[in-house]
């Protein structure tokens, strides 16, 4: 693997204002390129328990281990605090409501043996609901059928918010190589979003070559692949919003139709995200 932080240096932030001025509204989860001139979303890979759906869900475990006293402390709570005092108001009092979805925030991958690959299309034919709603992006309000309280089946690692899976990752980089006259050499600049970096004040851009962005996926910096990725020509662009659970891709027909094709990932069009 290459030395991620040797082979793609800081630039200034400047480097990405074109996409500001698209998409004024969304630079702290990343940029929404327009259609340019085609575009398509890779959904994030999500994975089943070979052994088939179990109706315990993610957030019914969570429950349980906490109950059973297992769970890790709660990073706010008040260790000194006197018997008999009255609590505070620490971490465990604010999510003790809020519903374990399963999701994963930032990186993914094949969760190991025993699991297969889960296809959003084998998902959504099983309830006879559309893959993606029209009029929606690929999160949270698709396949609400398969985790209608919020929570997924337990026998399911969902598709991860923020950042295209790594294997779907590394993929996407061999087709754009293809798909870039200069192939591997061809110079890219990464951005990322500031709740990524938690770097409010100024812009993270990264530039370096396309053959090396597949190591983008694993930068100790942060958890997460580049908000956008786009060639310095500007032929394509790599779009993962934070919020979402799918990656767009925005470049000339033929690179979108060798994505649609590819056996490995799994990709459709949405006319109505322009």
């Amino acid at each position: 693997m290459a030395d991620v932080e040797g082979t793609w240096t800081p630039v200034p932030g400047t480097a990405v204002a074109w996409l500001n001025e698209l998409d004024p509204d969304h630079c702290y989860s990343g940029f929404e390129p327009p259609r340019g001139p085609d575009a398509v979303w890779l959904l994030h890979a999500m994975y089943v328990w070979r052994q088939g759906l179990v109706t315990t869900t993610h957030d019914d475990l969570h429950r349980s281990i906490r109950a059973a006293g297992l769970a890790e402390p709660d990073p706010g709570a008040e260790p000194d605090a006197e018997p008999g005092a009255e609590p505070g108001r620490d971490l465990g009092d604010l999510l003790e409501g809020l519903v374990v979805t399963g999701t994963e925030l930032g990186r993914s991958g094949h969760p190991g043996a025993g699991w297969r690959r889960l296809r959003w299309a084998e998902l959504a034919r099983g309830f006879g609901e559309p893959v993606v709603p029209e009029g929606e992006l690929p999160g949270h309000r698709c396949l609400r059928r398969a985790h209608p309280t919020g929570s997924w089946s337990a026998a399911v690692a969902p598709p991860a918010e923020g950042c295209l899976d790594r294997e779907g990752w590394h993929r996407l980089m061999g087709v754009l190589e293809r798909h870039s006259p200069a192939g591997p050499d061809t110079r890219c600049l990464a951005y990322y979003c500031p709740l990524v970096t938690a770097e409010w004040d100024e812009e993270t851009v990264l530039a370096g070559r396309l053959g090396d962005a597949g190591a983008l996926y694993d930068h100790p910096a942060v958890n997460s692949c580049p908000s956008n990725l786009w060639a310095e020509d500007r032929s394509w662009v790599v779009y993962c919003d934070w919020d979402l659970w799918g990656t767009k891709v925005s470049g000339p027909t033929p690179l979108v139709e060798d994505l649609l094709a590819d056996p490995e990932l799994e990709a459709l069009r949405l006319p109505w995200t322009g």
